[in-house]
């Protein structure tokens, strides 16, 4: 169990801990482009008891993970089902309705301009990414692993730091997936759908970093 820290930064925070970036929403603090500010600064800044920011984002931390199968076989398992086959099932009609909103709603000074080019971006990456866990390394872990896995390992963390600039940029061009007054339904939904698919990465790839994959890089170490 991780102990949060004050000093933490922000962006770091919403990017690495399932629920962060909706607590982040709802007290109003950026953790996008004004996220380089420890959490205690953050929280002061907009008349947040950081001890309360903090207790609130520390149970979120001691939750995380806490429903991931024991067993390395059924966590892959949910990992592909749960994650890898959503993203893409999502992706598929998000990118759409992103490019009708833009299109329809171009003009407006809220609008999410550049969200189709971001989510494409963010398609090609995870979808290579997620390709070389499914043909790669999850094959390599369900035979048990060996010494040399800590290398696909590694190139799987790089990428997720990778994805989550690519999703820090939906997050900017939607302007913190924050609605204009009288949105009208699709931009409504396509806001709905981003908030549950940005969550679902961010847990994936938490599952990933903090659970899966230090139970190889320990055995191999």
């Amino acid at each position: 169990m991780t102990q949060l820290s004050p000093d933490a930064i922000v962006s770091d925070i919403a990017a690495s801990l399932p629920g962060a970036a909706e607590v982040f929403r709802k007290a109003g603090i950026s953790f996008c482009c004004g996220g380089n500010v420890p959490l205690a600064e953050a929280a002061g800044k907009n008349g947040i008891a950081p001890e309360v920011l903090l207790a609130e984002l520390q149970a979120l931390v001691d939750a995380a993970g806490r429903n991931a199968p024991e067993d390395t076989a059924a966590l892959i398992a949910h990992i592909l089902t749960r994650y890898h086959d959503t993203h893409r099932t999502e992706l598929d009609w998000l990118i759409p309705l992103a490019q009708r909103v833009e299109t329809v709603h171009g003009d407006h000074d809220e609008a999410p301009l550049g969200l189709t080019e971001a989510l494409l971006a963010l398609r090609d990456e995870l979808d290579s990414h997620m390709q070389k866990e499914e043909q790669i390394l999850f094959p390599m872990m369900q035979q048990g692993g060996n010494p040399m896995i800590v290398h696909p390992i590694a190139v799987m963390r790089h990428e997720h730091d990778d994805t989550t600039v690519l999703l820090n940029n939906v997050e900017h061009v939607t302007h913190g997936l924050s609605l204009p007054v009288g949105a009208c339904g699709s931009w409504t939904a396509l806001y709905t759908g981003l908030r549950k698919f940005s969550e679902d990465l961010v847990t994936h790839i938490h599952l990933e970093n903090s659970v899966l994959f230090p139970r190889f890089e320990n055995r191999a170490a």
